[in-house]
């Protein structure tokens, strides 16, 4: 994996003979599936080398459109509870497509945010909607939380 080693990952064998792992955010053991593997440890990389607050993160969103139930897989809110970006994991052997990126802009015409995270543990996507030029633009790194704690732009995107 591209991302620095989770040293403290707690992860146990659960009665049914399957590997569970300690969501930090969802404070319980969940299954620990490939893409539950990258969702972990790109956690951690936030929390722990990014600056991330575990107290404005949260796991497993859902979203309702209509009777349809849409799921984010992580998003990270400011300190007023407003959504700013938007995280998408899937299994290092799944490769980040348009069909990725479609997904999470999906999920971004509900929550209208700043920044969009794409991970499969080795390739990391990051893009930024700049209110200065109109448009989304991709970021060479995922930036530290220090740079993206601002107040949000009141605008239509």
């Amino acid at each position: 994996m591209n991302l620095p080693e989770y040293k403290n990952i707690r992860i146990r064998l659960a009665q049914n003979g399957r590997h569970e792992v300690l969501d930090i955010l969802r404070h319980r053991f969940v299954a620990l599936t490939p893409e539950e593997w990258v969702r972990q440890h790109f956690v951690n990389y936030l929390v722990n080398y990014k600056g991330y607050p575990v107290a404005l993160m949260a796991n497993e969103v859902e979203l309702t459109v209509g009777e349809k139930k849409l799921r984010c897989d992580s998003v990270m809110f400011d300190r007023y509870k407003r959504p700013r970006i938007i995280m998408e994991y899937k299994a290092e052997s799944v490769p980040i497509t348009n069909k990725v990126l479609t997904q999470i802009a999906t999920y971004n015409m509900l929550l209208h945010v700043d920044y969009l995270f794409i991970s499969n543990g080795i390739t990391h996507l990051c893009l930024h909607y700049s209110h200065e030029r109109g448009k989304w633009e991709f970021l060479e790194d995922i930036p530290d939380y220090k740079s993206i704690d601002a107040p949000i732009y009141s605008s239509t995107k």
